[in-house]
């Protein structure tokens, strides 16, 4: 399998867990730069949860 979440970046604390960083944001704004960013940093893609939740994935 070479597809994996390198990170989640969310607003709520109690909707995460799991085996992968988890960046936290204060608001909407703080919370899309942040995964845009780290998107760029590993070189994969953002995925919108709808739900508050964001992970990066490399494809």
């Amino acid at each position: 399998m070479d597809k994996r979440v390198l990170a989640v970046c969310t607003m709520d604390k109690a909707k995460v867990g799991g085996g992968a960083p988890i960046f936290y944001a204060s608001d909407q704004d703080e919370l899309s730069e942040l995964a845009l960013l780290l998107s760029r940093v590993f070189g994969a893609a953002v995925h919108d949860l709808h739900n508050g939740v964001f992970i990066i994935v490399k494809h």
